[in-house]
């Protein structure tokens, strides 16, 4: 890939994080930070777990972000004893199969925004 075009893949990324985080701005007020981190772990295809006490805009939040996206939502209320397989589905060894076969969970998505709310 040339010069240029590096340079302008980087100010079009840009340029779209930044209409994302103004998008999310107008519906939370001062969740500048956390949504510029939720942007860097999205960007990098990574995993963030949004964990504060109840009431601060964790959903609000997740919402806005699928909304900018055109993604879809669905929140998952976690207790302290939930496993990933409990959402996703787990495979189970079927002898007389002899093979793997997957038990899918509530939620089969890799699209799903989970809010972990404390139980505290």
């Amino acid at each position: 890939m040339s010069k240029k075009v590096t340079i302008m893949a980087e100010q079009n990324g840009k340029e779209l994080a930044s209409r994302i985080q103004n998008n999310i701005q107008k519906v939370l007020v001062g969740k500048e930070e956390v949504t510029e981190l939720l942007l860097t772990a999205l960007i990098a295809d990574g995993h963030v777990l949004l964990e504060d006490v109840p009431g601060t805009g964790k959903t609000k939040l997740a919402k806005a972000l699928a909304k900018s996206l055109n993604a879809q939502f669905s929140r998952v209320q976690f207790t302290p004893d939930l496993l990933p397989g409990d959402i996703t589905g787990i495979n189970v060894y079927d002898r007389q199969k002899n093979e793997f076969t997957l038990r899918k969970g509530p939620e089969p998505r890799q699209d799903c925004w989970n809010v972990w709310k404390s139980a505290r």
